[in-house]
Order: structure tokens, then sequence, then C-alpha cells
């Protein structure tokens, strides 16, 4: 049996039920000038107990076909997503 791919990367979306979206980004080489790019790949995985959020960091592993796109899943979160500081302003009459 064969080693499992597995992915680090960044949830962009999470709108779907137990499907999050997940980029991974990798260094490649240009082809004609030799200059280091980033390169990025949007993989879906599954996400059975919707632990992974927008923003967080996960591990994904390569696992059976779950749908016609979905053929990752899950591993575990790395990383929680930094929430955004929201003041609250009150009105002084």
């Amino acid at each position: 049996m064969g080693k499992r791919r597995s992915y680090i990367g960044i949830v962009i979306s999470d709108k779907m039920q137990k499907t999050v979206i997940v980029r991974i980004a990798r260094l490649s080489k240009h082809p004609k000038y030799g200059k280091i790019v980033k390169r990025y790949n949007k993989f879906k995985a599954h996400n059975e107990e919707n632990l992974a959020k927008a923003g967080d960091k996960v591990r994904i592993v390569e696992t059976r076909p779950l749908s016609k796109e979905k053929c990752f899943r899950v591993a575990e979160v790395v990383t929680k997503a930094a929430l955004p500081q929201i003041e609250i302003k009150e009105e002084v009459k």
C-alpha cells in the first residue's frame, strides 16, 4: 500500500456542509526565466466535525474518493485563525 499524500494549507471557504476548500502554496521555478514563483492549488477536503473554519491552517491527507471532487480529509487543525478585534464604541450624549 502506498503512502498517502499530505499537505498543509489555509482554509479559504467553509460555507459547505462537512466540506472546506483548502489553498496549498508551493514554490516552483519558472521554466524560462528561472525565477522562483509561488503557485497555488485548491483542494476540497472532508471536514466531518466542522472543526476547521475560514482562515485556519490545516493538514489534509489523501483518502478514497468521497465525491466527484473530494479526495482529501482534514487530519488536524494546526493553528486557529486569529479573530479580528472588534471595538464597540458607545455614543455619549
